[in-house]
């Protein structure tokens, strides 16, 4: 029997996250759905940077063989999905785009 508060997060994806989920396949999309819930469940599961990317949250992950990072902001309980993508140049575009 579950006793505890349930907390109701807000997901708000960037511009740039929904062009690049769009250029996922289905089962990929499924799979990173799968990944977003568990950021859901533990909001700090991804690495908090430093300088410039403070406040962002990458959190890494595969989907098949594929490595990929998904940047993040978390505020009360509002989960600010910003930019998906494989670590090539990865967060030198995330710095750009912020």
């Amino acid at each position: 029997m579950f006793l505890g508060k349930v907390i109701e997060i807000k997901i708000i994806q960037s511009p740039l996250f929904q062009r690049q989920k769009k250029k996922l396949h289905k089962n990929q999309i499924k799979m990173l759905d799968n990944e977003i819930r568990k950021i859901i469940d533990d909001p700090y599961a991804g690495k908090e940077k430093k300088g410039a990317l403070k406040d962002v949250r990458a959190y890494k992950f595969h989907i098949g063989k594929q490595f990929f990072l998904l940047a993040y902001e978390i505020n009360e309980q509002i989960l600010n999905l910003i930019m998906i993508g494989s670590h090539e140049n990865y967060y030198r575009e995330l710095q750009k785009y912020l």
